[in-house]
């Protein structure tokens, strides 16, 4: 109202000490993945390994050839990490493997899924960090047609394409080993705690399934099942063989063919792509399954933003981000996911598991 004098916020002691200490964390945390990215450059997660999963910064020093001048320095830098939970810290001054760090142990598989150190590096590369240092920029830009990524606009390339390669063939495969640590992270839990996807199913077309290694643990689990991995065919030519048992391999773009199946699945495909472009896959899909009746659906494994609490929800908003800056897909919640089935020509869907930051959700033709 004109004239009323305007409302001063006046914090008490207390609040402007916790905002001053929030501030510097929110502007230092990008210091945590470069801190991260060191040791796994370094191989500290693998030195530890092969020291018996604990050590000391001294043993670590001596493990990895470092200078001795640079012990005190590394036990700084462990300290950091094990207070943002990458390693465990005991009173006597050593640092342990926990399920985080033994992520990045290399040469050791969890549950069948390869080292993420990929993840690591690609994320705090400086292709990513610069992108995102962009985004002032390209807020103010207003472009003609179809919007670029942040990552299209500083540095002229997509990822996944072929501009990539051009830009820096080393940097393309990084991004393509990090996508495919990312991707087939997380299928035992699926398998093992969401049987009732797999009950009766004779046969599934994995789109993206890049090398396989999701459709085989599905085989492995279920044998009676009869998968067959579609993928761009730069992808499918590195993978040997064609056929393998009850693995078939086609090379095609899921925007024009998938191999009839019972189920097709997406995971972790569609946010990469724009709500139009996920209508477009999905209205593919939808083609080449029986209906629901004869047990035809789309199983889809992706983030349901809002579906966790905690620092879990705050992963999935950064993981959303990550969306922002380096593609032209985003994360989405229940309500963008139900508006994009129904535009696709589905009759339903049921989130039939929330596992982790992700969830699994069938779709009904």
């Amino acid at each position: 109202m004109a004239g009323q004098a305007e409302k001063v916020f006046v914090a008490t002691d207390t609040e402007l000490l916790q905002a001053q200490s929030d501030l510097w964390r929110h502007s230092l945390c990008y210091l945590t993945p470069m801190a991260l990215r060191c040791a796994v450059d370094l191989g500290v997660p693998t030195a530890i390994h092969r020291l018996g999963g604990a050590a000391s910064p001294s043993e670590l020093v001596a493990a990895l050839s470092l200078p001795t001048s640079k012990l005190p320095f590394l036990a700084r830098l462990l300290r950091q990490l094990a207070t943002a939970g990458v390693f465990s810290a005991t009173d006597a001054g050593t640092y342990c493997l926990n399920s985080l760090s033994y992520l990045l142990v290399d040469g050791v598989r969890i549950d069948g899924d390869a080292s993420q150190t990929a993840l690591v590096r690609a994320a705090a590369s400086r292709y990513y960090v610069e992108a995102a240092m962009g985004l002032a920029d390209w807020f103010r830009k207003d472009f003609d047609g179809a919007v670029p990524s942040p990552f299209e606009d500083v540095h002229g390339a997509a990822i996944f394409e072929e501009s990539m390669v051009l830009l820096d063939p080393e940097m393309d495969q990084l991004l393509h080993d990090a996508l495919a640590a990312h991707d087939h992270m997380g299928i035992g839990p699926v398998l093992r705690q969401c049987r009732e996807l797999f009950d009766g199913l004779e046969s599934l077309t994995d789109c993206g399934g890049g090398d396989g290694t999701t459709a085989r643990s599905i085989v492995e689990a279920y044998p009676h099942i009869t998968c067959t991995v579609l993928d761009l065919p730069k992808v499918m030519d590195k993978v040997l063989p064609t056929e393998e048992g009850a693995v078939k391999y086609v090379s095609g773009d899921l925007f024009h063919v998938v191999p009839p199946a019972q189920a097709v699945l997406l995971k972790l495909v569609l946010h990469f792509w724009s709500d139009e472009d996920c209508v477009k896959i999905l209205a593919q899909c939808k083609k080449v399954v029986p209906p629901r009746d004869a047990g035809g659906k789309v199983i889809v494994i992706d983030i349901v933003l809002g579906s966790v609490s905690g620092p879990m929800l705050e992963t999935q908003h950064l993981m959303d981000m990550v969306m922002l800056v380096v593609t032209r897909g985003r994360q989405r919640d229940e309500k963008d996911w139900s508006e994009i089935f129904i535009k696709a020509g589905f009759s339903g869907y049921k989130i039939v598991k929330k596992l982790g930051a992700r969830a699994v959700i069938e779709v009904y033709p």
